[in-house]
């Protein structure tokens, strides 16, 4: 058992994780489907890696049943828990270069729990529609049908990456720089004109509630947090940080982290914002 627990614990993580957008819930998944396989007898088992892909996609989907009814009463946004970069985490063994990015992360929200699985499987794991076929008890053809409408929930066309969306380092940094200089010129050319910027504080921290269109009105509130934050007098630091395989922006306080920004680039410029206040959220980053 110890020897199948090492084997695969990091592949079922990152499909739990996937599959539910929290560390947290994916690692209670794989450490409740192991427990259970205690009681699975080793004949049943065949395929070990097929069986135990099995029991961790039913169980989040059961999970993501009820997360659906409690996001359903979330105060404001709602975005997946962020994932830090850390050579001496076991966890961050998963986050490799094909790594759906977070952006990824936050369309699948828009997705049946069925069709994030498929979608999951095929993209993330590079699992075939016969795999994923038997994992769900479905046929290929309706897999394929499954993966085709999740693509088209999503908005993501045939020809889009989804693992190479994420923001460059130099275009991480030069932003940051600009936002601490207070250059608006230089923020506004890294920003498209219809950059999106979603906040989630989960009601317990200062966010915005609602989506912030356009760039004038996202470069307002930018600016805005940097003043509040004391960015400039020390109280506060900003640094770049690897969060879910990415260049991420870090707020760091005398208390600890604060504050996480990952970002969606189209074009060389920044079209999405994602910034996780919740600090139940942020308790695997920074570690």
């Amino acid at each position: 058992m110890q020897e199948m627990y090492e084997k695969y614990k990091m592949l079922l993580f990152k499909l739990a994780y996937q599959l539910t957008g929290s560390v947290s819930d994916a690692e209670d998944v794989v450490h409740d489907v192991f427990i259970k396989l205690y009681d699975v007898p080793s004949d049943k088992l065949g395929e070990p890696k097929a069986y135990l892909c099995k029991m961790v996609t039913n169980r989040c989907r059961d999970l993501q049943k009820t997360a659906r009814k409690k996001r359903e009463q979330y105060f404001g946004e709602w975005l997946p828990e962020p994932l830090s970069k850390s050579a001496e985490d076991t966890i961050d063994s998963v986050i490799r270069d094909d790594e759906l990015s977070y952006g990824i992360l936050v369309l699948l929200e828009k997705l049946t729990p069925t069709e994030r699985v498929v979608f999951v499987l095929r993209e993330a794991l590079g699992f075939g529609y016969h795999e994923i076929a038997k994992l769900i008890e479905k046929s290929e053809v309706n897999c394929r049908k499954l993966f085709s409408r999740a693509n088209a929930k999503m908005g993501i066309n045939f020809e889009d990456d989804v693992h190479s969306e994420a923001a460059s380092q130099d275009l991480v940094h030069d932003f940051i720089i600009a936002l601490k200089q207070g250059n608006l010129n230089q923020v506004i050319s890294k920003l498209d004109q219809n950059v999106v910027l979603v906040s989630d504080g989960g009601g317990k921290v200062l966010a915005a509630v609602n989506p912030i269109l356009a760039r004038d009105r996202v470069v307002k509130f930018l600016f805005g947090a940097v003043r509040k934050s004391s960015m400039v007098d020390g109280n506060s630091h900003i640094e770049i940080s690897k969060i879910n395989g990415q260049p991420a922006l870090i707020l760091r306080s005398n208390e600890g982290i604060h504050t996480v920004g990952m970002f969606h680039v189209e074009n060389n410029r920044i079209h999405n914002i994602y910034i996780v206040r919740n600090p139940d959220k942020l308790r695997h980053v920074g570690i």
